[in-house]
Formats: structure tokens, sequence, C-alpha cells
């Protein structure tokens, strides 16, 4: 599976950005996708995932209520919706793919290149 992260930008605080992760594969729809992102000087936090039916969604306690992750599987996307964001959530945004939920990086199987957010204050 290759991933291609999409979306980001500068925005500022309190503004909304959505962020799209295209899967290539024949087999993106039996994989649990997650968003995480790393900011300067920091280590890679989880953000968001989705299991492969989309029957059950997770967040970071830092994001909850705010970002909404879905996916499409017919287009084989993923989508991260960020709203009300915050000059803390300035990171690099990354998608990852693993066969079953996990909030640890080192359990993701396929990453994309990342995209990076920018939120301004």
């Amino acid at each position: 599976v290759q991933l291609q992260a999409s979306g980001g930008g500068l925005v500022q605080a309190g503004g909304s950005l959505r962020l799209s992760c295209v899967a290539s594969g024949r087999t993106f729809s039996s994989y649990t996708m997650a968003w995480f992102r790393q900011a300067p000087g920091k280590e890679r936090e989880f953000v968001a995932a989705i299991s492969w039916h989309a029957g059950g969604t997770y967040y970071a306690d830092s994001v909850s209520g705010r970002f909404t992750i879905s996916r499409d599987n017919a287009k084989n996307t993923v989508y991260l919706q960020m709203n009300s964001l915050k000059p803390e959530d300035t990171a690099v945004y990354y998608c990852a793919a693993s066969t079953s939920y996990s909030s640890n990086p080192r359990s993701m199987h396929y990453w994309g290149k990342g995209t990076l957010v920018t939120v301004s204050s």
C-alpha cells in the first residue's frame, strides 16, 4: 500500500482544514487507517484512527471534538477534517495504515509522506 497525503497549509487559529490521504493498492479497505503528527523537536504522536469498516473511530484527547476522521473505501481515501485549529496543532501530518487499531506509530505497516499544517495565532 502506498499512501499520499495532501491538504496541508497555513491557516489562522480557529480555522479549518481537511487533509486527504489516497492509497494505492487493492486491499485499502482491509486496513485500519490513522493520522499522526510530528511537531518540530517532538516525537510523532497519534491523532486519529478509523477501522476498515468505519465502524470504529479513535481520537487523541487533544483533538477529540475538533477533528473528525472518515474514509471512503470506494475512493481509497481517508480524510481528517480539522476544525477550531490551534497553534499547537502545527505539525507535519502523516497518514498510516495498519492491520488493526493502534496508537503506537511503531505498529503502523505503511506510511505516507507528510503534509505540513501551520496554524498562526
